[in-house]
């Protein structure tokens, strides 16, 4: 049994699934960190007396998913809401993993945690992964994720049980003063104009339209596909609520540029290999499959780079005190300032 990963301990999950899932488990849990993820820890369980289907996969494998270790912000990392978003949209146009438990005992493993059933699929990360695939495939695998995401937003919250999910009126202002408070919690060096894209922002609220699901930090790399470049699966629901839909648009567009920012160790290069969308054919294919009005889209590309500022920051303040699991934190702290020069060039701040 493997029982040193950081965060986990497999003898306690275990015993917990044994008393509230009985007949879940066949034998010995393994487990493996998945590499790739930044913030909430995302572990791969797999019961070693299970058998194999005709294509070899293990038929008995979930998705465990906990907070961080140590230093975890306010209204961050909740568990509780990944898991409802989830499990409501278990019946909608847009793929999830099937969920399993929630568990808010945090003598389990010091947190909450939740299990999901572990779906087949590949989470496109680097410009190399969609350059084998060739230019025609890579095009077509941009534009699944711009078609999913009109899907999600398409979906009623009330239709799915999630019309208390959040509150619309008034989101971007809250999101605004909400990631300021982030970036307050995470201060540990000076970060050049990020306080003026801050400003700057609030002073420029856009009118929101009608509120939807919104996923909050909706990428490719948070999704899965199969061999027919099919999306399996939408992950890490952790910031989502109801809200603008085009802030999901805006941060999108973000990631997709991330590849282009000199100097720095990129999160995500997918945006720059040969035939993926570029920022004009997604922004027209998500205008056309949803017929929402995208006039004022610049500031949500602004608040976009704001928002993975703060995040990449946090990330880099735990990477800082020891917090962080895995490899890939070294050079995590460089995307910062460029993300916030882009961000007051695109509110033509600079």
């Amino acid at each position: 049994m493997t029982t040193q990963l950081p965060g986990l301990d497999l003898a306690r999950v275990t015993d917990y699934l044994a008393a509230e899932r009985p007949g879940l488990l066949r034998g010995e849990l393994t487990a493996e960190l998945i590499a790739g993820g930044r913030s909430n820890l995302t572990y791969v369980l797999h019961d070693r007396a299970a058998g194999t289907d005709p294509t070899g996969e293990n038929t008995h494998s979930w998705v465990l998913r906990r907070p961080p270790l140590g230093h975890v912000l306010a209204t961050a990392h909740d568990m509780g809401r990944e898991y409802r978003v989830i499990s409501a949209l278990a019946d909608t146009p847009v793929p999830v993993p099937e969920t399993i438990l929630l568990c808010t005992d945090t003598d389990v493993l010091g947190a909450p945690f939740y299990l999901m059933r572990h779906v087949s699929g590949t989470p496109y990360r680097t410009v190399d992964q969609l350059t084998t695939l060739g230019a025609e495939r890579t095009n077509a695998i941009g534009m699944a994720v711009v078609d999913t995401l009109a899907d999600l937003h398409a979906v009623q919250p009330e239709s799915v049980g999630l019309a208390d999910f959040g509150r619309p009126e008034g989101f971007l202002e809250r999101q605004v003063r909400r990631w300021g408070k982030q970036l307050a919690g995470s201060y540990s060096r000076d970060i050049p104009g990020i306080d003026r894209l801050h400003e700057k922002l609030g002073q420029r609220l856009p009118a929101s339209p009608d509120g939807t699901i919104v996923h909050g930090d909706f990428r490719l790399d948070n999704m899965l596909l199969d061999a027919n470049d099919r999306v399996t699966a939408v992950l890490d629901w952790e910031m989502s609520t109801l809200g603008d839909p085009n802030t999901d648009l805006g941060l999108l567009v973000v990631y997709d540029a991330l590849g282009g920012l000199d100097g720095a160790n990129p999160i995500s290069t997918t945006g720059d290999a040969p035939g993926y969308p570029t920022t004009g054919e997604q922004i027209e294919r998500y205008a056309a499959r949803s017929g929402r009005d995208l006039s004022q889209l610049d500031w949500y590309i602004a608040f976009g780079y704001f928002k993975l500022a703060v995040i990449i920051e946090g990330i880099y303040y735990r990477h800082t005190h020891g917090q962080t699991v895995g490899s890939g934190f070294e050079h995590i702290g460089e995307l910062v300032a460029p993300l916030v020069a882009d961000g007051l060039a695109t509110l033509k701040e600079n």
